[in-house]
């Protein structure tokens, strides 16, 4: 077990004491840096007390303080120049908080900044061996592993030129190989996968969905809302060097979208209501018959956000007969009944959904710009009814949440109006969860004898 802090927080616990603890402790952190110009000032920076505050200090974290399970993904977002990065850093051991202590309980391996721990001088062969060894690994176990990690890494014959001849994708590709063969108890990734091809990237989120499941403890910073719903079991937010939202990676994740938006988000409630002088005047694009089946009202566990210009009323999932439908199987027509109440004048109205899976990534998404359906604008007080109507794909067996918004603007730039998280929810009879991917297409096999003198030789 590692620890870092004060004098009094270096100390080794018995065996049966940190078996007992979380992987990851961080309690009270807090990282500050001089922007002090004389040389002067900064030699007494040094030697002066951590605690006295100074014109020229700069606290890049305060007051940090969170825990991470044995096998737990946690992710961390946040705008940039944040502290993300100074935090894992921290956690990794590659820089000393100012206040505070880490205890980290396990081997750790960290995918930090570009190149970080790389000698540019050093091939690629030299640099695996050497970080691996620093990791704890012996050179028999990195000569086990090595075809592994070159494989993955597939940066071909350049393996044995210096690495400062690696353009970014191969370099990132290479140190992402590294951490995760090296057996990790907890791994760190920073921002790692927003570099490189969407085929490297892709590899790399499979191999970390396996790492999830062998128990590895991760801590991933990604500024894609996607991958943390996919990843991570909890989340934390942090702006400008303290938390802002830490807990369940939905509201997590709710709460930073509704700030970069400009709103703040509520849970489980409806938008500030329009004036008592804007009483609904139903203006129906979905059909008259829509008027008998008003749907489920908003009020559930999802989160949302928006300007309120407009507001989701109510959504539904029916079948092709208008019943309320629970569970699709392939083929199944299934339509989402939603109501759109408008507060202001919307010029050009957009509503649409997005369909996601149990680990939170979207599958499936349209909106009425996308299908060639411009709305017509949306006047103060009417509410509007739409459906969307499609087949039932062969999707493998699980629930599968349903997002409704509505936003004004167009494809390229748009203005959110109301964003409720998981409104709906609709159980997919399909294949086997064990079956090979997301979906199950209708495939027809054909096979046939042929004489060996019949096949051309190319």
């Amino acid at each position: 077990m590692t620890v870092r802090g004060g004098r009094r927080a270096r100390r080794m616990l018995r065996w049966d004491q940190f078996q007992r603890m979380n992987a990851i402790e961080v309690n009270g952190v807090g990282k500050k840096y001089s922007l002090a110009t004389s040389p002067l000032q900064r030699m007494f920076d040094l030697v002066g007390s951590a605690r006295k505050q100074r014109s020229g200090d700069f606290w890049a974290l305060q007051d940090i303080s969170f825990s991470v399970g044995v096998g737990e993904s946690f992710g961390i977002i946040g705008s940039n120049g944040s502290g993300k990065s100074t935090l894992l850093q921290i956690i990794a051991g590659v820089m000393q908080p100012t206040r505070g202590r880490v205890a980290v309980n396990g081997r750790i391996s960290a995918i930090l900044e570009l190149g970080s721990g790389f000698n540019p001088e050093f091939s690629g062969r030299d640099n695996v061996f050497m970080n691996a060894a620093i990791l704890g690994l012996s050179e028999d176990q990195i000569k086990e592993r090595f075809p592994l990690i070159e494989e993955f890494a597939e940066v071909g014959e350049f393996i044995d030129q210096p690495v400062k001849t690696y353009s970014s994708g191969m370099l990132m590709r290479l140190a992402f190989s590294v951490a995760v063969h090296i057996d990790p108890q907890v791994l760190i990734v920073d921002e790692a996968l927003s570099v490189g091809d969407i085929y490297f990237s892709q590899r790399c989120l499979r191999y970390l969905h396996r790492l999830r499941e062998r128990g590895v403890t991760m801590v991933i910073v990604s500024h894609s809302p996607g991958q943390l719903r996919a990843l991570c079991n909890r989340s934390m937010w942090i702006e400008h060097g303290q938390i802002q939202e830490l807990g369940d990676t939905d509201h997590v994740v709710a709460k930073y979208l509704a700030r970069a938006a400009g709103t703040d988000s509520t849970t489980g409630s409806a938008v500030t209501p329009a004036p008592d002088a804007l009483k609904p005047n139903f203006a129906w694009i979905g059909g008259k018959d829509d008027l008998e089946r008003p749907g489920r009202a908003i009020g559930g566990p999802g989160h949302r956000y928006g300007n309120q210009a407009a507001e989701i009323v109510a959504a539904d999932l029916r079948d092709s007969a208008g019943r309320q439908k629970n569970y699709a199987k392939p083929g199944d027509e299934v339509v989402i009944a939603v109501r759109a109440l408008a507060h202001r004048k919307l010029e050009r109205p957009i509503v649409g959904f997005l369909m996601r899976n149990e680990r939170g990534e979207t599958v499936y998404g349209l909106n009425t710009t996308s299908e060639g359906h411009n709305l017509p604008v949306f006047e103060p007080g009417d509410c509007y009814a739409l459906s969307f109507s499609w087949a039932a794909p062969r999707l493998v067996k699980q629930r599968y949440t349903f997002t409704i918004a509505v936003a004004e603007g167009d494809l390229s730039a748009f203005d959110v109006c109301d964003y409720v998280e998981d409104l709906l929810s609709l159980d997919f009879e399909g294949p086997d969860p064990s079956a090979t991917g997301y979906i199950q297409l209708p495939c027809r096999v054909l096979a046939e004898v042929s004489e060996a003198s019949t096949i051309p030789i190319t």
